[in-house]
């Protein structure tokens, strides 16, 4: 099984990062290797997901139930169908002077041995390659939490 942990500072308010993470549907348009992503159910604190990913010539559809919880700015994810064996992932947003500290987990493992080799040397890069297109991403939709003209800009237009 593949197991990573990470906490991660980012210049942006909790709640920001919560809804970029939770914005499943637009995960095409910035994160590398998902090629479609499709909402077949939805409510105020749960839907399933599916995700088409490749690379190359590899291209296979997972299923997820993504519960999330805006209060406690919690996002948990469990495996549903697809080629994996395995996967959780959980994310948590806590506020910070600077912005919000992440706290994330992401467990998985492929039912295919060779691919789970494969996958095992190149997950690091992989990893990084991920967090950095969700970071661009916030960069892009987002002013950073500790900006004092964005942030009162914001608290202008509540």
């Amino acid at each position: 099984m593949i197991d990573h942990k990470e906490k991660r500072l980012v210049r942006h308010s909790p709640h920001n990062l919560f809804d970029l993470v939770v914005d499943v549907k637009s995960y095409p348009q910035f994160l590398p290797w998902c090629l479609a992503a499709r909402i077949r159910e939805e409510s105020n604190k749960h839907m399933v997901a599916d995700l088409l990913v490749g690379v190359r010539l590899y291209r296979k559809k997972f299923t997820s139930h993504v519960k999330f919880d805006r209060k406690r700015l919690a996002i948990d994810v469990a495996y549903a169908d697809g080629p994996l064996r395995h996967l959780q992932n959980s994310w948590r947003f806590h506020p910070h002077p600077e912005g919000c500290l992440i706290d994330f987990h992401v467990a998985f493992a492929f039912q295919s041995p060779l691919f789970q080799s494969m996958m095992e040397r190149v997950f690091a890069k992989a990893v990084l390659r991920m967090v950095a297109a969700f970071e661009t991403r916030a960069d892009a939709l987002y002013p950073p939490a500790s900006d004092p003209i964005a942030a009162s800009n914001m608290a202008n237009a509540c």
